[in-house]
Order: structure tokens, then sequence, then C-alpha cells
């Protein structure tokens, strides 16, 4: 069982690191530099795949907001806490924003989508989408990737490989876990207040 995880996860880890970057992927970048401290994959194949997914994730929720402006989907999002406080951001800080956009946990799609509804140009939107995608992956893999140093330290040289993969996923359950109630509570927050 340990052995076909293990091979599971070498054939088909990068690929859920992509996917789940591709929207909120804070734990799927973690993941991804867990993996890469036990040498699952290289870390350079993990940056690239969190990289990827995140810059292709937010560059389809700026092309929906600007090509889809009154699809059903698009006026949903639109309505949801936060969307107005978004849009009027992005059109008084359109640079800060897109940089800043992917860090707050939550609001990534509905940013995006105010992206696209904004004035600010596409091609100043994917440079400045690029450079945010790529400092977000080197921060949250080197985040897994220095946590699974610290866990394995912690845990000690007495662990065996796929030991190592479940402690691996385990931490990444409870990041998510805890990105997961964090989000909750704010959202809580904002529908109350």
């Amino acid at each position: 069982m340990i052995d076909t995880l293990h091979m599971l996860i070498e054939r088909y880890g990068l690929v859920v690191v992509f996917l789940g970057c591709l929207a909120e992927g804070e734990s799927a970048a973690i993941l991804g530099g867990v993996f890469a401290h036990q040498h699952v994959f290289l870390p350079w194949q993990a940056f690239a795949v969190a990289f990827v997914g995140a810059f292709l994730g937010d560059t389809a929720f700026f092309l929906a907001g600007r090509r889809y402006a009154g699809h059903r989907y698009v006026l949903k999002l639109r309505e949801k806490p936060g969307f107005s406080h978004a849009y009027a951001l992005v059109q008084r800080h359109p640079d800060i924003y897109v940089l800043a956009n992917r860090f707050i946990y939550g609001v990534r799609l509905i940013g995006g989508v105010a992206a696209g509804l904004s004035d600010i140009a596409v091609p100043r939107f994917l440079l400045l989408n690029a450079l945010s995608a790529a400092v977000w992956a080197a921060l949250f893999v080197s985040v897994g990737f220095f946590f699974g140093l610290g866990a394995e330290r912690l845990l000690g040289d007495a662990l065996m490989k796929h030991e190592r993969l479940l402690a691996g996923i385990a931490l990444a359950v409870v990041v998510g876990g805890a990105g997961l109630l964090v989000a909750r509570y704010l959202n809580n927050r904002n529908r109350n207040g």
C-alpha cells in the first residue's frame, strides 16, 4: 500500500500541485515544497508547476472577467462580499493590486475577475501577474521545503522514505485544514460585519 502511494505521488504529485495552484493553492505549493525536500521531485520542478499553475489560474480569472462580464457565473461572483471593495482597489491602484491579490487568502478568484473588469491592459496584467506568481511560488514552495526540513529534524533520521512521505501528506492536510478554517472565519466575519 505504501509503495503504491509513493509511486502515485512520484508519478502524479506535480500534476496535483499544478491543479491545486490554479485556484487558492497555497497548500498545494507548500506540499510541493515538502515533497521536494523529501526528494520525491526536484525543487525547481515544484517551483515551476506552482508558478505555472498560479499564473494560469489568475490569468483565467482575469480573462473570465474581461471576456465574460455578463455571464451568470461572473455576475454571481460580483455579488460576493468584498467584490466591490476589490474592484475599487484595482481601479485606484492597479499595479499594487495585481501584485498583492494572490497573497490575500480567500479573494484570489474574485480578485482576478475584478481585475478583468477593470481598465488594466492585458499585457500589463500578464507582466505583473508573472512577477507576482514567481514570488508567490518561490515563497510557498520554500515554506514547504524548509517546513519539511524542520519536520524531518523534529522526527529524526529514523524515518524511512515512505514514513516521510506520509508525514508530508499529514503536514499538507494540517496546513490545508488550517487555511480552510481561517478562510471560513474571515468569510463569516465579512458577512456579519
